[in-house]
């Protein structure tokens, strides 16, 4: 194990859970997590124990939630974000635009204004993925097909005005593309390129800093404001980092950042001493 200037403290949060890739904090003060068989896992952050709570029949991707605690899951199962009730009621939200099905949905990100965009990878170097936007009344598009190299985990970005995403191939590297005020796609740019790496969830936290998890290596990277790129933990052994992919900031004040582990059964915590973005929890009623 290597750790950035040995100052970032790393440890199992909680263990037994089936190759998790999705993990979100939720208001109601717990962070949610999915399986590779449809499982929705409540996961209590302080007493680091989780509880299935829900069964999609899928295979669980990213998550997000809004303010009535329901969860927005990315489901490859049934190629659909499942909305999953706080009582474990499963059903479909959307399944992609009209006359363009989700192929590959793989993760969810509010914004302030309700609209849910989805990235859907497609397929493994084929360059056939897009981004989705379902806004709050259900009506649904193709966002855009620009970010088309497998883009993987997105975020909003800390103005509120743009998406940071993940791209998996060609290159691997972060990409931000503006959310325009008529709320279509604008201008794109490369945030920073991440050679022999395949980066797949990406947060902020409130100084700007950028964290990017990578299912290869296995390795967390911090992208500071500056532009300074540096690896905050890596785990050559992939053991206790295995296949990190989606990864959220937790726990009351948002100071606990975790990462889901799809190589392994358990969920990594990291002391980072850093506060994540508040991020958008909307009410659709």
């Amino acid at each position: 194990m290597v750790l950035l200037n040995n100052s970032t403290d790393v440890a199992v949060l909680v263990d037994g859970l089936d190759h998790v890739e999705g993990i979100a904090w939720g208001l109601d003060g717990y962070c949610y997590a999915g399986g590779e068989a449809g499982q929705i896992y409540r996961v209590d952050v302080n007493r680091g124990v989780a509880t299935q709570i829900a069964d999609t029949g899928g295979f669980i991707l990213g998550l997000a939630l809004d303010a009535n605690h329901n969860i927005y899951a990315c489901d490859t199962g049934n190629r659909a974000v499942m909305k999953i009730t706080p009582d474990g009621s499963a059903s479909k939200y959307a399944t992609g635009a009209p006359h363009e099905p989700f192929y590959t949905p793989n993760y969810p990100a509010f914004d302030a204004e309700g609209n849910l965009y989805v990235c859907d990878s497609g397929n493994w170097k084929s360059d056939d993925g897009k981004i989705f936007k379902i806004k709050p009344n259900g009506d649904s598009e193709v966002w855009t097909q620009d970010l088309c190299e497998f883009p993987n985990g997105l975020c909003v970005g800390p103005n509120g005005n743009s998406l940071f995403v993940a791209m998996s191939l060609n290159p691997p590297r972060v990409a931000e593309i503006q959310i325009l005020p008529d709320g279509s796609a604008g201008n794109m740019r490369t945030v920073v390129e991440l050679p022999d790496a395949v980066p797949d969830g990406v947060a902020f936290d409130t100084d700007g800093n950028l964290y990017i998890a990578c299912y290869r290596p296995d390795r967390i990277y911090r992208f500071s404001s500056v532009g300074k790129l540096e690896v905050l933990a890596d785990d050559f052994e992939g053991t206790l980092i295995a296949a990190p992919t989606n990864i959220a900031f937790c726990g009351a004040n948002r100071d606990i950042l975790l990462s889901a582990n799809l190589g392994r059964w358990h969920i990594t915590r990291y002391e980072t001493g850093a506060k994540g973005i508040a991020l958008h929890y909307p009410d659709l009623g």
